[in-house]
């Protein structure tokens, strides 16, 4: 009985990630042929502001915060051993390539993947999604894909703006905690900060942000008749985004220091 319950969750699990990759192709081909609609581009506008332009100051404190204690905790415990300069190599590798995509996925993950599985659902328990396929129009193209170019677009966004903050605020900090100028510090911090370092960076947060936005419109979707559904849908929203923007990071880490 206990192997027919696990083979019966291994063959739901395999048989959503197919429904996703499917889903996800549809998703990609919708994306590019959205922009015809005037709605559709309202949505869109909307949507950068919700997830990009009022998560800025939260993204901003958390940036100052960490890049700072990084900045800190560097000076006091590395400088001591005689390796002060590893201080900006930590704080590159921290603030740009590992913490910061990844915070910035969990803060976008917890404000807009809740928000857009929520308002999908209700449509569909509303009877709205099958309004929209009576008049012939397709609610992927229409409601998922401006969603998904949003959240896409603003995490890439957000992920610049964590990194600028995150780096250039300890420049500040620094100067009442070490004799060390502020040419010294972005001397220093440019030489630590490489190409491969930014690339995989962006790469992160491009990936996150498309799997934010098809794992919140996907479940949004999927919600069933029953008003119960839509809180349901939030969250199996926001615990499968958890869960793939791990593993991608863990992923594309391995696969980075690899090669």
């Amino acid at each position: 009985m206990v192997i027919q319950e696990i083979g019966f969750a291994v063959r739901s699990k395999i048989s959503e990630i197919f429904y996703m990759i499917g889903y996800a192709g549809k998703l990609f081909k919708a994306s590019f042929s959205f922009a015809r609609q005037k709605a559709s581009r309202k949505i869109l506008t909307m949507q950068l502001l919700f997830t990009y332009v009022e998560a800025l100051p939260i993204c901003a404190v958390l940036a100052v915060a960490i890049g700072t204690a990084v900045v800190v905790l560097g000076n006091t415990v590395l400088t001591s051993l005689g390796q002060g300069k590893l201080t900006y190599d930590l704080l590159v590798l921290i603030v740009t390539r590992e913490l910061g995509p990844l915070l910035i996925a969990f803060v976008v993950t917890a404000r807009s993947a809740t928000a857009i599985a929520t308002e999908i659902s209700t449509m569909v328990v509303n009877h709205e999604i099958e309004a929209y396929i009576s008049v012939g129009i397709d609610p992927i193209k229409h409601l998922a894909a401006p969603r998904f170019i949003g959240v896409t677009l603003s995490l890439f966004f957000l992920n610049i703006y964590f990194s600028i903050f995150g780096l250039i605020a300890p420049a500040l900090v620094i100067q009442f905690i070490s004799t060390t100028n502020m040419g010294d510090y972005f001397n220093n911090l440019f030489q630590s900060l490489s190409v491969k370092t930014i690339v995989i960076s962006l790469i992160k947060s491009i990936i996150f942000g498309m799997v934010i936005s098809i794992d919140a419109t996907m479940f949004g979707f999927s919600a069933g008749r029953a008003s119960t559904e839509i809180p349901l849908a939030g969250l199996r929203a926001v615990t499968n985004a958890f869960l793939f923007i791990i593993l991608t990071d863990v992923f594309i880490t391995v696969l980075s220091y690899a090669f």
